[in-house]
């Protein structure tokens, strides 16, 4: 049995050993001894390696995983929720984001790649299941412009990757305010469509234009009816100096300021029945957003509106029409910044344009961090979520609640 085992983890040795220490032999004798020289009763460990195949010059691959806990405590049941009878608590394990990513380089330039990003989504409900589908799927190339390459496909759009990868780090916990449910709920991270990508160092932005209703469709599952597009862009102010380079909040410091929006045309997700005929209208977002961050403190703000021509109309939807705002903060600490304590705060108001009544939701969330190590990152967090009419932008009864998290946030 100790034979097995000492031969099994010289086996698996060879098998970690980098690439320029792949010559390196290993022997074992009848006892199960291992030795890194050739002698008389010692017989040499073999390692098979199975080979992968691709017709690219390089394959990469990686993941990121939410995985979490989260108990709710809801307030303000109504009928329209179940009654007397409906939950007030609630307790479930999620899966929040579970990616697996492969990028193809297919060009003599090492950083033009095609990337393919699946993402498996839960689902609660008579039938329980995990759903698979294409987050991202697009070719990048790099430098088709001075300082600028291109996106095409199932690509990101202009502002949610940027505000996750600069002012709002802890997207494990929430989504940010312009995409969260219980915020502004505007847009969403990737559709179809192209999207230049331009770094200096002291201005970058995004400029697309996409089919508009974003990678989940209408409604998640219907075909699109709009005939429009979305012209999507984020222009960013570097005022350190430092744009061009991959940001680390730990060691690196920064101060950038952005105006961010999308125009989307005859959009299927902004549909309004009219006298029992479907009808698609445009709406317009604009945004102002500032981080400021430094080893051990960020601190980012924004403003955002939006304005929706079906409101306009007198139609009566409050959807993609209102105004808000978002502050978050970060106060890191340790040896290594490994710990953070963070908060963010966000208030949306929409307006229905025939009786002019303002519906105010506002979220709280508050938290703390630790960096376990480059993979791994444990979040305890609470949120708490209050509508001052009990109605959501969308017009239907919405609780109040208080919920508390605990998640482990994986990259490889």
């Amino acid at each position: 049995m100790k034979k097995t085992i000492l031969i099994s983890l010289a086996v698996l040795t060879i098998s970690a050993l980098e690439a320029d220490a792949s010559d390196i032999k290993l022997y074992t004798d009848d006892k199960g001894q291992v030795f890194t020289t050739p002698a008389d009763g010692r017989v040499e460990l073999k390692s098979k390696e199975t080979p992968l195949f691709s017709k690219s010059s390089k394959l990469q691959f990686s993941g990121t995983h939410y995985l979490g806990y989260i108990y709710q405590d809801k307030k303000n049941l109504s009928a329209s929720d179940g009654g007397p009878i409906a939950q007030k608590s609630t307790g479930n394990f999620e899966l929040r984001r579970n990616y697996l990513q492969v990028k193809a380089y297919l060009l003599e330039d090492p950083k033009s790649y095609l990337r393919v990003t699946l993402d498996t989504v839960y689902s609660s409900g008579k039938d329980d299941y995990a759903d698979i589908f294409a987050k991202y799927a697009y070719i990048y190339l790099d430098d088709i412009l001075p300082f600028t390459g291109v996106e095409i496909g199932m690509a990101h759009r202009p502002w949610i990757d940027y505000e996750e990868h600069q002012g709002w780090w802890m997207r494990s916990i929430s989504k940010v305010f312009i995409e969260a449910s219980e915020a502004a709920h505007l847009t969403n991270s990737a559709d179809l469509g192209f999207n230049f990508k331009t770094k200096t160092d002291y201005f970058t932005s995004e400029i697309g234009i996409f089919n508009g209703e974003g990678y989940h469709g209408k409604n998640g599952t219907e075909e699109e009816i709009g005939s429009g597009n979305s012209a999507e862009w984020r222009l960013t102010g570097a005022f350190l100096g430092n744009g061009k380079m991959k940001r680390k909040p730990t060691k690196d410091s920064y101060f950038d300021a952005s105006f961010y929006g999308q125009y989307n045309m005859d959009n299927s997700q902004n549909e309004v029945i009219v006298n029992g005929v479907n009808k698609v209208y445009d709406y317009k977002i604009l945004g102002l957003h500032t981080v400021y961050n430094i080893p051990n403190f960020l601190i980012a703000a924004q403003y955002v509106q939006a304005d929706n021509d079906g409101a306009d109309k007198g139609l009566g939807t409050s959807q993609f029409n209102g105004e808000g705002y978002s502050i978050n903060s970060s106060f890191r600490f340790g040896s290594k910044k490994e710990f953070s304590i963070i908060g963010r705060y966000d208030v949306w108001e929409s307006e229905n344009e025939v009786s002019k009544e303002k519906n105010k939701t506002n979220s709280a969330i508050y938290g703390l961090a630790w960096q376990q190590n480059k993979n791994l990152k444990w979040l305890l967090s609470g949120q708490s979520y209050r509508a001052s009419d009990n109605r959501s932008y969308k017009g239907s009864v919405a609780q109040d609640w208080d919920s508390a998290m605990i998640t482990a946030e994986v990259h490889w």
